[in-house]
């Protein structure tokens, strides 16, 4: 074995021991799926708070369900119950950890499981509080107050007291009732705590105000409503009909069909290049030499304020790109000009189509393999940090500098990488469709957090036969954008209704 075949299998090792680390720490990390569910039922809230002569009522009804209050409770519940159960597994691995003799357990899995719990049991108690006020808004304030007997963190027993005085019987006011809720709470949870509050102190005046703020709310948030909502689901049955097409044309039609896929490309390199270009070019220089240069220069991810954290975001990603993009040219180069076929950017033919068929094939797809996830992970496994930052946050400027990131950097960085390098390189050694599998799993790997393994390798499958059908890096590269592009917006809406 060469030199330079003995450093690139060790460089090889490094990866994979950092890429597997990584992974299993994402074991603890929650997803954003259940924070996106209440994010949708606060809105619903906000919702049900329109006058019934405002609107049409069936279409009231429609939108928000016979009993929004009620599902709202079970929804919370449930999360409650889901984040409950994370806790005690999260203080069980402590506590196993503990036991464990010195040097068994990597430091890092133990330095990374006590700030989860501390994020866990905070979540807890923000959803005690928000579950009490769901109570207490259907007439059972003692169960209410039971509820908010178990917020006991110092930075939420204040808040809990305050409740639990508006609810009792008599009431009891606290002199910083009116500052405690408006800094502690947020959107329709707010909004009733505010009213419970001035109409014990028959503030009329300015339960007016509120009210009116609210009924201005209520009818903005039943138009996001309509829209997330309505959009995604003709989306679907578009993507469901693209689908039964698709499959009556294979069977009809054969190896002349959409489905059947073309041959393979002409690869002058071997399986050294592919390796050297994933792992240098990618691997290497996102998950070690940046990060490691920042970690010197003292940059803190955490520590900046949204907007900050936008541009540290798009500034690294681009970083990353290219340096990535230089390794595979400076990897590749020698065989230039290369064969038909590779990296291919044509402005002419269907590439538009194939990119928005592509996209709504994805649809169904993504929400079959969503429910079948959930059920695997139960609301752990990591999510894209970057997703929480939008959902959370709803500046417009930052939302811009994510979008671009998201929906113009990385589908370009990554297209070019895994559809138009990766993909083409693996038909040396397997069927098309083999090609597509793999490096639709490596580009799902990539992401770095288990739970979106599975549903980020079927993307990656369908944009790898898109790709391959069109022969085009525009195509994939359009279904890309559009995906990323769809779930920013959603979830800027979802979270900008919230607040």
């Amino acid at each position: 074995m060469t030199l330079k075949r003995l450093i690139l299998a060790g460089l090889t090792l490094i990866v994979v021991f950092l890429v597997g680390t990584n992974l299993l720490s994402s074991w603890n990390e929650p997803q954003i799926s259940d924070r996106l569910e209440l994010s949708q039922t606060d809105l619903l809230l906000h919702a049900s708070e329109l006058q019934a002569d405002q609107t049409q009522p069936n279409l009231r009804t429609a939108i928000v369900g016979a009993e929004p209050l009620k599902t709202a409770l079970e929804q919370y519940q449930e999360v409650r119950q889901t984040a409950q159960k994370n806790l005690d597994k999260l203080e069980k691995q402590l506590a196993d950890a503990a036991l464990e003799p010195a040097g068994l357990l990597p430091k890092p899995t133990v330095e990374k499981l006590k700030p989860a719990i501390v994020r866990e049991q905070a979540e807890l108690q923000d959803l005690d509080l928000r579950i009490g006020l769901l109570q207490a808004k259907q007439n059972n304030g003692q169960a209410a107050i039971e509820t908010w007997r178990q917020v006991t963190s110092p930075q939420r027993e204040a808040i809990a007291a305050v409740l639990s005085g508006l609810w009792s019987e008599p009431p009891r006011l606290l002199p910083d009732a009116e500052s405690q809720i408006q800094a502690s709470l947020d959107g329709w949870f707010r909004y009733t705590a505010l009213h419970k509050l001035y109409e014990l102190q028959q503030r009329s005046d300015a339960i007016a105000q509120l009210e009116q703020a609210q009924q201005e709310t209520a009818q903005q948030t039943i138009g996001k409503l309509a829209l997330v909502g309505t959009v995604p689901v003709l989306g679907v049955l578009t993507g469901i009909g693209l689908l039964v097409f698709l499959v009556v044309q294979r069977v009809v039609r054969g190896k002349e069909a959409v489905l059947a896929l073309d041959g393979g490309w002409s690869v002058p390199w071997n399986w050294e290049t592919i390796v050297l270009v994933l792992v240098v070019g990618f691997f290497l220089v996102g998950q070690v030499f940046l990060p490691l240069t920042l970690q010197l220069s003292g940059l803190k991810f955490s520590g900046f304020g949204v907007r900050s954290q936008a541009v540290f975001s798009l500034t690294f990603y681009l970083l990353m790109a290219s340096s990535g993009l230089l390794v595979l040219y400076l990897a590749v180069r020698r065989w230039l000009p290369l064969p038909d076929g590779w990296f291919q950017f044509k402005f002419g033919g269907r590439w538009a189509l194939w990119g928005l068929g592509g996209y709504f094939v994805a649809l169904p797809l993504m929400i079959v393999v969503s429910i079948v996830n959930s059920r695997i992970w139960q609301g752990q496994g990591g999510s894209n940090p970057l997703l929480q930052l939008v959902l959370q946050e709803g500046d417009r400027i930052s939302l811009l500098i994510f979008l671009f990131t998201a929906a113009v950097a990385a589908p370009i960085f990554e297209e070019t990488l895994f559809r138009g390098f990766l993909l083409p390189s693996l038909t040396r050694y397997l069927p098309v469709w083999g090609a597509i599998g793999l490096s639709s799993l490596i580009f799902a790997i990539a992401h770095l957090s288990l739970s979106e393994v599975l549903p980020l390798t079927v993307l990656g499958a369908v944009l790898g036969f898109v790709y391959t059908r069109s022969r085009n890096l525009l195509a994939s590269m359009l279904l890309h954008s559009l995906w990323n592009s769809v779930t920013m917006i959603s979830l800027f809406l979802l979270g900008s209704g919230t607040r």
